[in-house]
């Protein structure tokens, strides 16, 4: 298991060295709330989800520095880190965005360990980027010893798992509540009888954890007692069967007419998520809600979905339905602080039934061209080089230029998209 230690810290680190050792946080989107806290950070007390303006009253005097999300960067610089993975192992198998697991057979345990310390050091110099590595015989152990190498300085970036006095060592030290598997829920229950490490979820029967729980909780008891029984497919990213994204605004919305180009830019992001998955959807949902914290104002909340008649990943038809969602939503009086576009009834995009009445079937292979071309401009020459008439925001910039989607949200803190626009590159001096 390779893991990146602090993901969207360290991505920002990477280019500013200087913060090294210094309390560091990255905060969600409209720079609300604390989503990613340094080493430093979290010896200082700073909780995940903590307002970014209680800071300064809760940690009165300190040095805090904070940074507003850069997505586009974190998933580069996170692509370039597993590409070097990728090219480092036998077989390697991508889980999330800042993990992933390594096959590795046919080497001795003292080749194992080298071989993980020479990787952290690798992606150290190329990238800038800590990892912590962990090697066992099942993927749930060496998940469970990456934690032990973030851990510990000891065991140099990468911890191995290879004998039975390691792995009830490090059963034993575990809390329950941190197993790979295990949700709050199941912790809950484990809790309730005397279960308080992983050393004590494996010591029960098989037959009781199968009962008691069901065959994902006996598949995780499998692992800790050192049988691999998690297929490589589940340890790929998932494809989605419901895809979402909305956003707060940084002010209140009373006019439809301002909240249509964020719906059209939440169902364009939507679309481009479930192509690259190559996916399509049947039904697009539109939500609107009001502030519930301002209990001076009027609160509304509703849910709108429209069924398209053949399955579709265009941006410009999905665009069209949320559109139609949002009209369908919509109330005029009330203050929108929040809205977002979710895709439902996702399915592939290889064999696609289209509908015997939809007379714009023939329409779709067209569309489908159109996206494959602006989605490659708009990875060789930047995020919303092309974008839809629906997507463009009515405020300009301080040049005149139209706002984009990624500043329509503030991010006072937001550093430079160093590696993925030429406007940004690091200026050497």
């Amino acid at each position: 298991m390779i893991d990146v230690d602090n993901c969207y810290v360290s991505c920002e680190r990477a280019f500013r060295p200087d913060l090294n050792g210094k309390v560091c946080v990255v905060l969600s989107n409209n720079d609300g709330c604390v989503v990613a806290r340094s080493n430093e950070a979290k010896a200082m007390g700073i909780k995940e989800g903590t307002p970014f303006f209680q800071l300064p009253q809760l940690f009165p005097g300190k040095e805090i520095y904070a940074f507003s999300s850069n997505y586009e960067l974190y998933a580069d610089m996170t692509r370039r880190l597993m590409n070097i993975v990728r090219n480092s192992a036998p077989e390697f198998h991508r889980y999330s965005i800042d993990e992933g697991f390594c096959i590795l057979d046919g080497m001795s345990s003292d080749e194992m360990k080298s071989w993980g310390e020479e990787l952290h050091k690798k992606i150290l110099k190329g990238l800038g980027m800590p990892v912590s590595i962990g090697i066992a015989r099942t993927k749930t152990l060496a998940k469970m010893a990456s934690k032990y190498a973030k851990r510990y300085p000891g065991y140099h970036h990468c911890c191995l798992i290879d004998n039975e006095e390691k792995r009830e060592k490090a059963l034993r030290l575990f809390p329950i509540g941190d197993v790979w598997g295990i949700g709050r829920r199941w912790e809950e229950r484990l809790r309730g009888i005397q279960v308080e490490t992983a050393w004590d979820f494996a010591a029960l029967s098989q037959s009781y954890v199968r009962l008691s729980f069901n065959v994902i909780a006996e598949r995780t008891w499998l692992e800790l007692n050192d049988t691999d029984c998690i297929p490589v497919d589940d340890m790929e990213m998932v494809t989605k069967k419901s895809v979402c994204t909305s956003r707060s605004f940084p002010n209140m919305i009373t006019s439809k007419e301002v909240l249509r180009p964020h719906i059209a830019n939440y169902a364009a992001r939507c679309a481009e998520k479930i192509r690259r998955q190559h996916s399509v959807s049947s039904v697009v949902g539109v939500f609107i809600d009001t502030n519930r914290f301002r209990d001076d104002l009027p609160q509304y909340g509703m849910f709108r979905t429209r069924s398209l008649p053949t399955p579709s990943s265009s941006t410009q038809t999905l665009i069209e339905a949320a559109m139609d969602c949002l009209d369908r939503a919509f109330v005029q009086g009330y203050h929108y602080k929040r809205a977002g576009v979710i895709l439902m009834d996702i399915s592939s995009d290889r064999s696609i039934q289209t509908d015997l009445i939809d007379y714009h079937a023939e329409q779709y292979q067209k569309l489908r061209k159109l996206d494959k071309v602006v989605d490659h401009l708009n990875q060789v020459y930047g995020t919303e080089t092309l974008i839809c008439g629906s997507q463009q925001y009515p405020s300009k910039d301080a040049d005149g230029k139209a706002t984009h989607f990624a500043d329509a949200i503030r991010r006072d803190r937001k550093s430079p998209n160093f590696t993925t626009r030429w406007s940004d590159l690091l200026i050497v001096k």
